[in-house]
């Protein structure tokens, strides 16, 4: 029997050798992904709707006040299960390792792209790994803290001072998510190559090589397809 893999997960593989393609994400994960990412997005942008009414006109994109109240909790509930099935397909590989200290305490190496001087990774990096677990953390406050201020489902299991705290946690947890998705977007965008791994499923021999070698090595020595170099 095959040792389990340390850094890849069944579907990580080479597609091609020349030139190198390597397979990141399946179809599965990859609209798993998106279905979490837009659910996100609509729910910052019905959330922010209902916070102040400075942001009210942001209503007009869900059909109105009463839409936007309906529909914002039912995609809160959407969000937490499609990130339940992305944290089962990806929490293994998500947790610390001892490079990622090091890597942390390199982080002025990685702003300025001088990957020589970090260490090999395997499939996610240490700020990678801060956004999912992040995520996982402030998706689950806010799906307690939403019930609670939920009136249709709990309104008269939660009393009032309760619900003041829930809505003030809600609040605040909101804010922490919406930083931590523009980081995730803005990490994805400034490193080079990146999107097309959600996008298409693969990237190239040469981002792989650049920032996930552990990663690539294992993918290669697993294929018996030779050194990943």
């Amino acid at each position: 029997m095959a040792p389990r893999p340390h850094y890849s997960e069944p579907g990580d593989r080479l597609e091609s050798v020349q030139p190198v393609e390597v397979s990141r994400y399946r179809g599965f994960t990859r609209a798993n992904h998106w279905v979490t990412a837009f659910s996100l997005i609509a729910l910052a942008l019905s959330g922010l709707a209902l916070f102040d009414p400075a942001l009210y006109f942001l209503t007009g994109l869900f059909g109105g006040g009463q839409m936007t109240r309906w529909i914002h909790p039912i995609i809160g509930v959407v969000l937490f299960f499609s990130f339940a099935l992305m944290f089962i397909q990806l929490w293994r590989l998500n947790m610390p390792k001892p490079e990622d200290t090091t890597w942390v305490a390199n982080i002025g190496d990685v702003v300025k792209g001088r990957e020589e001087n970090l260490p090999e990774l395997g499939k996610y990096n240490a700020g990678q790994k801060f956004v999912f677990w992040a995520m996982t953390g402030l998706i689950i406050v806010l799906i307690v803290s939403g019930v609670m201020i939920w009136q249709q489902v709990a309104g008269h299991l939660v009393s009032v001072p309760a619900r003041r705290i829930a809505v003030l946690v809600h609040a605040l947890a909101a804010v922490a998510i919406i930083l931590v998705f523009i980081m995730h977007v803005y990490a994805a965008i400034w490193t080079r190559g990146t999107l097309r791994a959600m996008t298409r499923g693969t990237v190239t021999g040469g981002w792989a090589w650049r920032h996930h070698r552990k990663w690539l090595r294992e993918i290669a020595s697993r294929d018996n397809k030779g050194p990943a170099e």
